[in-house]
């Protein structure tokens, strides 16, 4: 039998979480667009892996609302999900930091965006509990 992880945070509590984390990630995926469109190295490349997270995290956490698997998930939907996601967060936060240097508007966009992605996904997968 699969390991399944549940939650039962209020739904007020949940888009208190989802809004600000929704809008780090989208905040830090422009920004490495922006990047990108702007310069092509090594920085800027490397830079859009903790987009890649973010978007696998987003693309899984998709999945599950379209197959009605909301507050109850396996393990595998779960980190896929939202472990993604605040992998993506917390390894935005350095690759933000090293930015400074070169551009300290988007870095700090990138920063303030990895930072809520983190928490707030972090947050949501912390109230998850094996059942």
């Amino acid at each position: 039998m699969k390991e399944q992880y549940k939650t039962a945070i209020s739904d007020a509590r949940w888009i208190a979480y989802d809004i600000p984390g929704n809008a780090g990630w989208i905040a830090y995926l422009v920004c490495v667009f922006l990047g990108l469109r702007e310069k092509k190295d090594s920085y800027n490349i490397a830079s859009a892996l903790p987009g890649v997270f973010m978007l696998i995290g987003v693309g899984e956490l998709i999945s599950e609302r379209i197959a009605g698997l909301d507050r109850v998930l396996s393990g595998k939907r779960l980190f896929r999900g939202f472990g993604a996601l605040t992998a993506g967060g917390l390894l935005g936060i350095p690759m933000a930091i090293l930015g400074l240097k070169r551009n300290k508007k988007r870095a700090a966009a990138m920063l303030a965006g990895s930072t809520l992605c983190a928490v707030f996904a972090g947050l949501l997968l912390a109230g998850y509990r094996k059942q």
